[in-house]
This record gives C-alpha cells, structure tokens and sequence, in this order.
C-alpha cells in the first residue's frame, strides 16, 4: 500500500474498517499526513473547497488517553459544513463535542507563533459543535491511523453569534453540553491545551513546519471542550455557550 491507495481506500470506505495501521506496520505520523493530504486532493478534484483547520485530542484527557503529547491537525472544507436545522446525515458511528471556533482575519504562519500573537490574527470567535465519525472499527486506532483519517471528522455546525476575542475572557468561556434535554457534561475553553489560542499558535507553527499557513478567512476549530457523545438515531444534541449561544443538532 502506498500514500495514494491508502487516501483513496479511506474516501472510500462507508463502513467501520480495521485500522490502516494494521495493512502498512511502521506507519509514522509523517506518512499519515501525506495521506490525509493526498485525500484532501482528491476531496478538492471532486469539488470540495478547503475553509480551514481543525485540531484534534486537544484536551489532556484525550492525549493521555491516546498516550501521546500533542494534538493532531486535519483539513475542513465546505461540504464538512452543517447548516443550522440540517439532520446530521446517517454515519458510521458518529459523536458530538463542543467547541470554541475561530475565524481568521489575517495570515497566520509559524514558525514563531505565540498564543497572544495568533489571537491577534481572530477575527471573530463562535461557539461550534463537531461531529466525528472514525472509520475505524470501535473508535480503535493509533495516532497515524486518526491523522490519515483526517481526525476521525465528519461535520461541523458553528453558533448563530460571533464576538471579538477582545470581548471574552477565553479560558473561561464555558460550554454545556446537553443531550436529549439532559446536561451530561461541561467545562471552559482552559480544557484546550490552557487557553484555545495555545491550540491556534500550535496549528500555525506545525502548519509552518510543512511549509503551510493558516489564511485569512479560514475558520479553526480548537479541538473538543469535552468528551463526544454518541449520537444514536433520534438523538438531540445541544452545546450552550456562556457568552456564544446555543446550537442544536439533531439525527
């Protein structure tokens, strides 16, 4: 298996599948990079176009859950987007975090980048909910495996207010997450690696290493605020932010 056969076998794949990892032993993360941007190639020849970045396993909870010490990046583009009041379409096994969403007002490039640096280039902050959805059998997976996978990332809806980062204090910008009229989780954006513009300097200066930036206009999502809820059919989600609004998501 090669770069290119394994981005086209995971477009491919509407099932849960084992993980890449398992057909090509000694799969680093620097391959599964070129993996996932061979597919996001492919993704753009179909018509996709690319809107921005996402961070993954942000939280310390997940990386040490994952046994690493970093997140991972991975590539969103326009058909990710998930109108307010649209069904989350049928999935392979998909789940919900909240999130805090950036939109870039200018060019963002590492190396170098420091948290007060990268929020200086926001334009405007969102609350957002991701859906995620691993094509890998029971969410089992290596590191390599989840960046191939773009970062196991399905949709995305973003809340109905955007406010100036100037205006919020982000680290303790709170969310609640609800499911089926019951509140089963919260915590504030220090849950992002301590401050989410930590996570938006990350991405540019790993961006920065490959030769790659973050664009004006570009929306970012800074990683899951809590841990994803499944969503089984019939299932409603809610994500209420302090300051950000309230989203809603339905199967």
């Amino acid at each position: 298996m090669n770069v290119r056969e394994a981005a086209a076998a995971l477009l491919g794949t509407t099932s849960e599948r084992s993980p890449l990892s398992e057909d090509w032993p000694g799969l680093d993360v620097d391959t599964a990079y070129a993996i996932q941007d061979e597919a996001l190639r492919l993704r753009r020849e179909r018509g996709e176009t690319l809107i921005g970045l996402k961070l993954g396993l942000t939280s310390r909870a997940k990386q040490q859950r994952m046994g690493i010490d970093a997140p991972l990046l991975a590539w969103l583009t326009d058909a990710m987007v998930l109108p307010a009041g649209v069904p989350v379409p049928s999935l392979i096994h998909p789940r919900a975090e909240p999130e805090l969403v950036f939109v870039l007002g200018r060019r963002l490039a590492g190396p170098g980048v420091t948290a007060a640096s990268a929020l200086a280039a926001v334009d405007r902050v969102y609350g957002g909910i991701e859906v995620i959805d691993s094509r890998y059998a029971d969410y089992r997976f290596t590191l390599p495996d989840a960046v191939a996978d773009n970062g196991s990332s399905a949709f995305f809806s973003v809340g109905p207010v955007g406010l100036p980062p100037s205006s919020l204090d982000l680290s303790l910008e709170a969310a609640l997450l609800e499911v089926d009229g019951q509140i089963v989780d919260t915590a504030t954006g220090a849950a992002v690696q301590g401050h989410p513009a930590e996570a938006l300097a990350l991405a540019a200066n790993a961006l920065g290493a490959r030769g790659l930036a973050l664009e004006p206009g570009w929306l970012v999502l800074t990683g899951g605020m809590t841990d994803a809820v499944p969503l089984n059919p019939g299932t409603r989600v809610a994500a209420h932010f302090s300051h950000l609004g309230s989203i809603t998501l339905a199967t």
